[in-house]
């Protein structure tokens, strides 16, 4: 049956009503010619071959999302953070920043540097210690050791020791070998660590430390409050510590006398070894004396650090003790120091803190000079060099997620000139008060790369913010800042319009377009609004212009329809009556006497002259209004070129185009009116009569919850979600359904039915009422992209039905239910030009367009926030000839350029390519005076729709290249500063470069290539004949997301990554697949949103919801991605001990030549019980190397990194070697001078 439907569909593709859209016969080749025969001047050698293209990761910015753990290493200078993904961020200097990650996933306890060995001990959730080599840029595991019996609870490893003391859940000390990672046998049980008349266990090991007095005593702290100090050699408790409150941490004073403890009721107790029956001192550092004379009862103190110093009394830093009566109080970090007592205010709670000292010796004293505290979401590191505690500012791009990140743009090999700008402007906005001192965590090395060329990231915010990042050599660093809030009026809580509003983020940038050589941003809110802003060194005071458009279908009158009385299901409680809506005349910011919004937008744009800062101004604000009391729908697609000075955006109605010189709107049209004569679908009469739905109760909903613990989740035009049910009845019955149909049910609520009035005039639908429906038998047209494998589980909504979603977030959001209409009529135009339609039925606010680059539906496997955010699906489109008129085709892409409007066109002309969710792409002609005065006073005009192309699937992206296979770039203006003084006599002009795909092929004759990709399929055109050279069927099981045409390697491909994971590459212009690596196993919506490619063989992702992960498809940046990481590990000598004195050494009893070795090694202890705990062998390699590296190309590249790692040891040994060499000569020249001068000396005259 599958068969025979695809052979109709190829029949119907190659119908005779396809004139005009390309070759008929390209629906199935993949990367072949097809029956158009290429012409013999196209003849374009392609370079590009698999070999060329390998998938890596290269390096992650922002903040490790959900930490866990922390550790530093005070002689490499480094710092560790691990993470709840069991990902692992080790930070220094510089450029020195690297990410590795757990295979297993499991969470990170704990941390451990093996101080200045280049080496770092990880404890995680699952019970596995692993140790990693951090002497190679890319960290890697060299041994794994997994407890199966028991739970790893703390760890402690002693300064240049090669023993691990690893705590358990059940009381147990065990110790591991870190040279070989096996367990000694020599175990510390809970029942001989207490002593034997305890009844009660004494819970889990919160603390182990061994005596800076003497290195053969152990400290062991219980949960349950008992301390035990337990003698290694004699193998027996020295003291014992009973105390009536929980304990979760212990710090030693560093001569070893004394230590303090922190418990859960919010005290600090201080003992001393001479007397173990009851501390010397008990505080409760947040605790007042209440009236009756008892202690305020206060949380718990979870960490405390006790450190000495020798200019000062003692320092003593804790995180928690706050008293409960104080409700709202942020996280605290309090430091004592005497009998001052400074407590700093966190934004987030604290998940663990350090305190840095300047030796690694626990004997002497420590000199605390910093603090570094691991927040939620942020890392700060204070001074306690100073008396105010200052804070360092922090060289890490860590605020990525200041604002939820909502979108982002990447863009390689920018001008030159724009970084250096863009950071002389930002850094007058920089906040001061910071500390003067360097950031003390400054450990290993970097060397900017030979492979280096500007990048720039952009990234759009949840509050309207916008943040430019260099990007260069794989750094990331913040240029500038600006806040698009700033060009609208505050709402005020009594404005009428503020109800509408969406209530938390009104704007959440959901779009960016730049021109880097113009400087030209464009910004799309999540309020219908766009931006113009443009670029000035001067500040300005300007007048923001404002342009309102009306890009909304019109209300008709309507009538109930009479399949209402005879379907109940349509109708719900609290429905409103269907009434005729009457016309109102409505001039802007007016209301209908029903109370009805019409014509006013969703924002008030300032209309005062304001003074703006040098940077981006805006020049140009435009909105799109409400209609008949609804809301604008978002805006899916945006197109600006300062060559034209035009700006083109559409959403799920149509399209506008504004001249942004004369402030003018030039076109605003629906997407059917855009077809002229050239409609290709056979759309279906429409049923005189519907029902008009109200919808002035609806207000704007705000964004849905961004992050997983579910403060804010960025609902942009990607995401609608939905709960729904799937099974195979309903994959049979979706066989007999109608493309135009769709039932969507929600679990565990109520059926309403979308049923539009064509189903009754289809023969393929089921005579059964449709009242019986219910959620076991919804027509399942949902793809759904979960665990389970097979083709039967995959079901997605038809792009003409997505706006039909009344459900969002397993809700409805629709005071009533109400049958859709089947159509509409065309209205004639009037002298006010073309006029839109629109559907009777309200729609919730800001519904999400139907498109592959503005619509998704999420399809949660369970009931949490996290499992909605890490699934979605996406549709397929619909490929039937004849639709129902009422579907609303969304414009999803837009894309200026030189090229041929129609067949019969001898030259190229400026024209807009249009693409929408059923797969056509429209070329619409335009006319452009080119002299700068007629540009600024004659009217740009844009003749009807010309070509039109079809494709499977919505259209994502459009390219040209010229007939030799280069990349014809977009025409552009030079920049000029528009704040500069003219000169009277010689007034400026714009100066404009274009890119004719005439100019460059002189050899070639006239016409360029057009490269078309949609959802499913990439198709390469003939201009100006249309004539469909190349096709490739992209994916039939899922769809593409994002697609790019970018150079690589002096060339240029076709980059797409799909809903399924997977990231491919084809060649341009044959289409040939070049890679295909299935490098995500699920997509998620963050993914979906926020991935981008870019020239160079680069790509970018918000990989969680503080980071950004960037990766390369090239095979030439994968082989020297070596040379760009920095180094980790710098030899560095280990600080000498103090020396303590002759006195003090002796009466201190520091046994110095205490040996683990004689005590834990297996001739002393034995064996450990093979069943305790398994060693595996770690994974010996570059972990960079491991992801699509497989063949003679990964082995030729592992080999080099090799010999590249040994070479550089080599070169480190030939210095060094030199060195001694040179110490040598200089020693035997002083040696002989002074042979010679006492040569002839008598003994007398020495």
């Amino acid at each position: 049956m599958k068969k025979f439907r695809k052979v109709l569909d190829g029949l119907t593709t190659s119908s005779p009503g396809g004139t005009g859209m390309g070759s008929p016969s390209c629906g199935s080749a993949a990367g072949t010619p097809t029956a158009a025969q290429t012409p013999k001047e196209i003849d374009i050698q392609e370079t590009l071959v698999s070999e060329n293209f390998q998938l890596c990761k290269t390096v992650r910015h922002g903040f490790p999302y959900q930490p866990t753990a922390l550790a530093f290493d005070p002689v490499q200078k480094i710092l560790a953070i691990g993470s709840r993904s069991g990902g692992i961020r080790i930070l220094g200097g510089p450029g020195v920043d690297c990410y590795s990650q757990h295979e297993s996933g499991a969470a990170v306890l704990q941390l451990q540097f093996l101080i200045n060995e280049g080496a770092l001990v990880t404890a995680c959730a699952d019970d596995t210690l692993h140790l990693w080599n951090l002497r190679q840029r890319r960290p890697a595991v060299l041994h794994s050791l997994k407890f199966n019996r028991e739970r790893i609870t703390f760890c402690h490893l002693p300064f240049q020791s090669k023993w691990l003391y690893v705590g358990t859940e059940r009381g147990n000390t065990h110790i591991v070998n870190i040279e070989s990672f096996i367990l000694s046998g020599y175990v510390i049980m809970w029942n001989k660590a207490i002593e034997l008349s305890t009844k009660t266990h004494p819970g889990p090991i919160v603390h182990l430390s061994d005596s800076p007095k003497d290195e053969g005593k152990l400290l062991i702290g219980f949960e349950g409050g008992t301390i035990v100090q337990w003698d290694l050699r004699a193998k027996k408790g020295d003291f014992r510590i009973y105390y009536d409150e929980a304990i979760h941490s212990v710090s030693w004073h560093h001569e070893g006398k004394q230590f303090m403890c922190s418990h859960s009721d919010g005290s600090l107790t201080l003992w001393n070894l001479r007397n173990t029956t009851k501390p010397i001192q008990v505080t409760f550092p947040h605790g007042k004396i209440q009236k009756d004379g008892r202690k305020e009862s206060c949380k718990p103190i979870l960490k405390v650090e006790y450190k000495t110093s020798r200019s000062s009394e003692p320092f003593v830093i804790f995180s928690g003790g706050l008293s409960y009566d104080k409700a709202g109080r942020r996280p605290t970090l309090t430091i004592m120091h005497g009998k001052a007592i400074t407590v700093l205010e966190m934004d987030y709670p604290i998940v663990e803190f350090m305190v840095l000292c300047e030796t690694p010796y626990n004997n002497e004293v420590q000199e605390p000079y910093a603090v570094v505290v691991l927040l939620e979401k942020d890392l700060i590191v204070v001074d306690l060099t100073q008396s105010n505690f200052p804070v360092f500012e922090n060289p890490y791009p860590m605020d990525v997620h200041e604002s939820p990140v909502t979108c982002t743009a990447y863009f390689a090999d920018c001008p030159p000139d724009i970084i250096p700008i863009l950071y002389s402007i930002g850094a007058k906005h920089k906040k001061t008060g910071y500390s003067q001192k360097e950031w003390p965590v400054s450990g290993g090395t970097w060397t900017l790369g030979s492979h280096t060329y500007p990048e720039i990231i952009i990234t759009g915010h949840a509050d309207g913010s916008i943040k430019f990042w260099d990007a260069s050599a794989i750094t990331l660093q913040m240029l500038y800042k600006m806040k698009t809030s700033k060009v609208f009026e505050k709402p005020k809580p009594g404005d009428a319009r503020a109800p509408e509003l969406v209530e938390e983020d009104p704007f959440a940038v959901q779009m960016v377009s730049w021109c880097p050589q113009s400087r030209i941003f464009c910004v799309v809110g999540i309020s219908a609004y766009i931006i113009l802003y443009r670029f000035s060194k001067y500040d300005a005071n300007t007048q923001i212009v404002s342009l309102e458009v009306r890009l909304q279908c019109e209300s008709e009158d309507v009538i109930s329809p009479s399949e209402n009385e005879n379907n109940p299901c349509f109708s719900e409680p609290g429905s409103h009556s269907p009434q005729p809506h009457q016309q109102h005349p409505a001039s802007p910011g007016s209301r209908t006497p029903e109370g009805v919004k019409d014509s006013i937008p969703c924002l008030k744009v300032k209309d005062r002259v304001v003074r703006v800062p040098p940077g981006y101004q805006s020049e140009l604000v435009i909105q799109l209004l409400w209609v008949d009391g609804e809301p604008p729908q978002q805006i899916t697609s945006l197109d600006i070129n300062s060559a034209y000075g035009l700006v083109a955006f559409g959403n799920c109605y149509g399209l506008a185009v504004v001249d942004y010189l004369q402030k003018t709107i030039l076109l605003c049209m629906s997407t059917l009116d855009l077809y002229g004569a050239t409609d290709p679908y056979q759309r279906l009469t429409r049923s005189p009569r519907r029902n008009r739905q109200s919808t002035s109760e609806f207000c704007m909903r705000g964004l849905s919850n961004f992050y997983s613990d579910s403060k804010k989740r960025i609902r942009t035009s990607y995401q609608s979600l939905t709960e729904l049910t799937d099974n195979q009845q309903s994959i049979d019955m979706e066989r007999s359904k109608s493309p135009t149909s769709v039932c969507v049910c929600s679990v565990g609520s109520p059926v309403p039915v979308h049923y539009p009035t064509s189903l009754h005039n289809d023969p393929r639908i089921l005579p059964e009422p449709v009242a019986s429906l219910r959620a076991s038998h919804c027509s399942p047209v949902f793809y759904l992209l979960d665990n389970v494998k097979g083709p039967g589980r995959k079901l997605s909504l038809p792009t003409d039905l997505k706006t039909d979603l009344d459900h969002v977030n397993g809700h409805c959001t629709s005071p009533t239910s109400q049958p859709c209409s089947a159509g509409k009529p065309r209205i004639p135009m009037g002298p006010e030009g073309p006029r839109l339609t629109r559907r009777g039925p309200g729609r919730p606010p800001f519904r999400k367009a139907q498109s592959a680059a503005c619509m998704e539906i999420s399809l949660p496997v369970s009931h949490t926030e996290e499992s909605r955010e890490n699934s979605f699906s996406r549709s397929r489109s619909s490929s039937v000839s004849s639709i129902d008129r009422d579907t609303k085709e969304a414009i999803t892409t837009l894309q200026f350029g030189e090229s041929y409007g129609r067949k019969s066109d001898a030259h190229p002309t400026p024209c807009l390519w249009v693409g929408t969710s059923l797969g056509v792409a429209l070329l619409i002609p335009m006319s452009i005076p080119t002299d700068h005065e007629e540009r600024m006073e004659e009217a740009v005009t844009i003749g009807p729709s010309g070509g039109v192309l079809m494709l499977k699937g919505s259209v994502t992206r459009f390219s040209f290249l010229d007939c030799m296979g280069a990349l014809i770039q977009s025409p552009y203006e030079v920049w000029r500063d528009p704040n500069t003084a003219e000169d009277p006599d010689r007034p400026r002009k714009r100066k404009l470069v274009h890119f004719s795909p005439s100019s460059s092929q002189d050899a070639c004759g006239e016409g360029h290539l057009a490269v078309v990709c949609s959802e499913r399929q990439a198709k390469v055109f003939l201009m100006p004949s249309q004539s469909c050279l190349f096709v490739h069927n992209i994916t039939e099981s899922s769809f593409v997301l994002r697609a790019d045409v970018v150079s690589v390697c002096n060339s240029v491909c076709l980059a797409c990554f799909c809903a399924n994971g997977h990231v491919m590459t084809l060649s341009l212009p044959s289409l040939r697949p070049l890679m295909d690596v299935n490098y995500l196993p699920l997509t998620d919506m963050r993914i979906a949103r926020t991935f981008c490619f870019t020239n160079g063989g680069q790509a970018l992702y918000l990989s969680s919801p503080t980071e950004i992960q960037r990766i390369t498809y090239s095979q030439e940046m994968c082989d020297n991605l070596q040379e760009m990481l920095g180094e980790l590990f710098t030899p560095i000598e280990t600080p000498e001990a103090q020396n303590r004195g002759f006195l003090k050494g002796f009466f201190g009893g520091n046994a110095h030549n205490f040996d683990r070795e004689e005590l834990f090694g297996e001739a002393a202890a034995g064996k450990a019980s093979r069943s305790l705990a398994q060693h595996i062998p770690g994974q010996a390699g570059l972990e960079g190397m491991k992801v699509a590296a497989s063949g003679v190309v990964g082995d030729l590249a592992r080999a080099r990194v090799a010999l590249d790692e040994r070479g550089q040891r080599l070169g480190e040994l030939e210095e060094r070697t030199a060195l001694m060499m040179t110490s040598a000569e200089t020693f035997s020249k002083h040696a002989h001078e002074v042979m010679l001068k006492c040569k002839d000396k008598k003994w007398y005259q020495f």
